[in-house]
């Protein structure tokens, strides 16, 4: 159903209806967006002794891996930041949402086209005669007409908000631009703590490596000296065979880190943008840092701190809108439209005050049967809203979970830590009295094979429960938002408009 006016005195009661569309355009049809409950804890259950660090000006600037203290670290992250692809295509599906914004923002003004043109048409028909609007005729029975217009206009048309449709649509626009925008940063934040763990791994390693490297050389010598007793008389020629097995199966060992570490920097090579060919990550003495003291925050910090989470509210805020969008389709639309221009037989005289031509006048349309089209779309709405609900209840749960797990997990390899250096102590004090005790001839060689492979293992053990900490310490950092707050998403949001 419509109704349009386009005559002269329609004007007054086009401003009229204009006027009652800007009274009612105060209320948008659909729930305003209220925050789904969510049960907070007053803690973290496994934050009771923790020892918290104030955060570093980095780390509350968002370079949170800087916290590490490791310069080439630094570097290879903002490589990650620039040159990542994964990181390129969300950039690009957040400037899709940005496009998005700006298109529903358009929709508040007025559309103006223009057009020129020039029809032939013909009536009639026949070949007895001819008539044309050139003013060649020729008369007869069955006469032909072929008709020429020249046609110049201009017309506008704008739909006014009445019900709150086009704000809604805005609405659920910038809660998806917000949504894209926390999804980048959650994606950032992923791509630079697998980068942070890998290098991290990756120092670990070359500890491990220059380890067993000392580790040979102390076996190689040992072997000299066994072969050496071995020619004296001294020692039985198994002893020789226990050494020799002993030092190869050492060297096996650090030959079996050498892929191992290949295969983490060709991991960072891909996380930086590089194929692996055109990245070299050097062997350094005490390149493993530290394990930092992890800055941590309340259960309801989390929400504001966690991109993940700020992503999925956003997506429950652009369905509650989206209900409304729904809903505002119940209600007529009032479109105010207007055209003007010239029309004209001939070139000639195209632009003059008689072939002027012009109409102006609201159009007010309301479906009035669509076999329940309407209510499906509602129905669907509310479902979308609820599945959204749903998952970012979820989306908190499992955020408060990953602290709780890092939180002990950090916890308990601390007190791990304790120990395994007081066998590792125990281990090196055994293996220097046995080797004392086996070149005074007193033990067997077997004795002291026992206890070196007691002692590297106890090194080993000792540098993978760091590297394990390490891990552990960047996944907290992660569960915990890194550096990031959701006050960012109202600056891009300012920023946009």
């Amino acid at each position: 159903m419509s109704l349009l006016l386009n005559t002269c005195p329609a004007l007054p009661r086009a401003l009229s209806l204009l006027t009652l569309s800007l009274a009612l355009s105060a209320c948008a049809i659909g729930p305003d967006y209220e925050r789904p409950e969510i049960n907070t804890p007053a803690q973290f259950k496994q934050a009771v002794g923790w020892k918290a660090a104030t955060p570093s000006d980095a780390y509350s600037r968002g370079e949170w891996w800087q916290i590490y203290g490791d310069a080439e670290l630094n570097q290879l992250v903002g490589r990650l930041n620039v040159s990542n692809q994964n990181l390129a295509a969300s950039e690009a599906q957040y400037r899709q949402s940005q496009a998005l914004v700006r298109g529903a923002r358009a929709s508040f003004y007025p559309t103006i086209g223009a057009g020129v043109g020039l029809t032939r048409a013909g009536q009639g028909g026949g070949d007895s005669a001819l008539s044309t609007s050139d003013g060649i005729s020729v008369s007869g029975g069955n006469a032909a007409t072929i008709s020429k217009t020249h046609s110049a206009t201009l017309n506008a048309a704008w739909e006014l908000d009445i019900w709150g449709k086009l704000r809604r649509q805005l609405e659920s626009s910038k809660a998806g631009f917000e949504a894209s925008a926390a999804d980048l940063a959650a994606l950032k934040l992923s791509l630079q703590a697998e980068l942070v763990q890998t290098y991290l791994q990756m120092r670990v390693l070359d500890e491990q490596q220059r380890l067993l490297d000392q580790t040979v050389s102390a076996y190689a010598r040992a072997l000299k000296l066994t072969q050496n007793q071995y020619n004296a008389g001294i020692v039985p020629k198994s002893d020789v065979s226990q050494a020799l097995t002993q030092l190869k199966s050492t060297e096996a060992q650090a030959i079996d880190l050498k892929w191992q570490r290949a295969q983490l920097e060709h991991a960072i090579a891909v996380l930086v943008g590089v194929t692996p060919s055109e990245l070299s990550i050097a062997s350094r003495e005490n390149a493993v840092p530290q394990l930092p003291m992890v800055p941590t925050v309340m259960p309801s910090q989390l929400l504001e701190r966690r991109p993940d989470v700020a992503a999925s509210e956003r997506r429950v805020m652009s369905a509650n809108a989206d209900i409304g969008v729904a809903e505002a389709a119940w209600f007529p639309d009032l479109t105010i439209s207007g055209s003007g221009g010239y029309r004209s037989s001939s070139y000639a005289d195209w632009f003059t005050m008689p072939n002027r031509f012009w109409s102006i006048g609201p159009q007010l349309a309301v479906t009035l049967f669509d076999a329940g089209a309407r209510s499906a779309e509602v129905d669907r709405s509310e479902a979308v809203y609820d599945q959204t609900v749903a998952q970012y209840r979820q989306t908190v749960l499992d955020s408060f979970r990953e602290v709780e797990d890092y939180l002990v997990q950090l916890r308990v390899m601390e007190q791990e830590s304790v120990v395994q250096q007081q066998a590792l102590d125990a281990a090196r004090h055994a293996l220097r009295s046995l080797e004392n005790q086996y070149k005074a001839g007193t033990v067997d060689y077997n004795s002291v094979v026992t206890v070196q492979a007691t002692a590297l293992n106890n090194e080993r053990n000792n540098l993978t429960l760091l590297g394990s900490r390490l891990t552990a310490s960047v996944q907290l950092i992660a569960a915990l938002g890194g550096g990031w707050q959701v006050e960012q998403l109202q600056a891009e949001q300012k920023a946009e408009e």
